[in-house]
Order: C-alpha cells, then sequence, then structure tokens
C-alpha cells in the first residue's frame, strides 16, 4: 500500500523514511529512480542477507561517526552512529548510498537502569548528501513520528492485541481511537494517558472538555 499513498504525494527531493516492514527493493527501485526521492530504511530479519552482512561489516566498530544526547522524558538517552559505503556494490539492495549502526543507551534517572538496543539499516543519501549527523537526526524524527502517533495508539488501546477482525471494523475503530487521541492532543495536552485516564473516571468531564454542554465552557477554560 505504500506506492499508491506515495503516488499522491509530491516526493521528489524529500527522503522516505521506513521501518523493516518496508525495507523492500521494489519500494526502494520506485523512490529512487520513478520519483527522484530517497529511501532511509531500517533493517531487521525479513532481510536476513542484508542484515547480516551489515552486522558482519560493523562488528568491529571503534569510534563513532556522530553522538547525540537527550536527558528528557526521565531519562538520559545516548545515540551513536557508525557509517560506510564500503558496502554499496556488494550488497543486494538498489541504489544503496550507505550502510549504518546505530546504538542506543538508555538510563533510567529515577532507578539508574541501564538498556542498550543496535539497530542497522540503509539510506540511498550518498556521505555528501547526508553525513552520520543528518543519518541519525533522520533515523531519530522517524521515531518521533512512531512513538507520538503508533505508541500512543497501542499504549492506550492495546491495538496490537485488539479482536476486531470483521469487515471494515478495524480500519473504523483505528480511525475512532486517533480522532480521540486527536481530539485530546489540539487542546495542548502532552500527556494522554494520564488525560484519559481522567476523563474515563467521570462522563460528565468528557461533554464538558469537549465543550458539548451549554454550561461547560468555565470548565473548559480551567481545563486548559
Amino acid at each position: 500500500m505504500a506506492i499508491p499513498l506515495l503516488d499522491a504525494i509530491d516526493i521528489a527531493g524529500k527522503t522516505i523514511t521506513g521501518d523493516a516492514l518496508l525495507t523492500q527493493r521494489q519500494l526502494a527501485d520506485y523512490l529512487v529512480a520513478n520519483r527522484q526521492a530517497h529511501y532511509h530504511f531500517t533493517v531487521k530479519g525479513n532481510q536476513p542477507g542484508l542484515l547480516a552482512d551489515i552486522a558482519f561489516y560493523f562488528q568491529d566498530r571503534n569510534t563513532p561517526d556522530a553522538v547525540s544526547i537527550d536527558t528528557g522524558h526521565g531519562r538520559i538517552e545516548t545515540r551513536k552512529i557508525w557509517t560506510s559505503v564500503e558496502l554499496n556494490s556488494y550488497l543486494d539492495f538498489p541504489w544503496i548510498g550507505q550502510v549504518f549502526v546505530i546504538e542506543r543507551e538508555r538510563i533510567n534517572k529515577k532507578t539508574g537502569h541501564v538498556s542498550n538496543e543496535t539497530a542497522y539499516g540503509i539510506t540511498s543519501c550518498k556521505p555528501e548528501q547526508a553525513n552520520a549527523e543528518k543519518i541519525l537526526k533522520t533515523n531519530r524524527n522517524h521515531w518521533c513520528i512512531e512513538n507520538s502517533c503508533h505508541y500512543i495508539i497501542d499504549w492506550n488501546f492495546d491495538e496490537d492485541r485488539s479482536r476486531i477482525r470483521a469487515g471494515y471494523a478495524p480500519e473504523n475503530i483505528s480511525r475512532l481511537r486517533r480522532f480521540a487521541v486527536g481530539l485530546i492532543k489540539s487542546k495542548g495536552i502532552s500527556n494522554v494517558a494520564q488525560k484519559m485516564r481522567k476523563l474515563a473516571m467521570n462522563v460528565r468531564s468528557v461533554l464538558d472538555y469537549l465543550r458539548m454542554t451549554k454550561n461547560s465552557s468555565g470548565l473548559c477554560v480551567a481545563v486548559h
């Protein structure tokens, strides 16, 4: 479904990011050859040969090409990236400009718990088009979208385990969930889960929050 969706959008000169599901040769060729765009894909187990080759190449990495540190959301997150053009002509994937590996280390400020994650990827951007810092930023921006949209839906509605299957019901309920989250965020709320818990405890508060009753404007001002 990615190609029909992108057909309606002007993407020339843009970088299209995608998780492992979209790391497909047909899509890569479509983006670069047909639409003059770039791709930035995550590489996982659905492309086993590609993953094995990139992981093997980066197994003895030393000083990273770029580093970024974030200290928000109650944690310290350090991201390191290594990039290379050495595999461009070797890998069986079209239009590769660079391969990369990103290490993420998260430290919970409250508990001190440390977690680590390694992610591999490919991009059609050559070094002169995207250096290591830009690739790291692009990767970060992709997951910001993931966390602000899909993660919120799954966390608050447990959508991944939904048993709604028949007909158009899955699409319709997904739209309703996103509509609900969009309404909450439109009020300037940053913690969607917390606001949903408060609204769930009092049906009248939902009507007041959405200004659906004649005498609810005063409470809405307080909510803001």
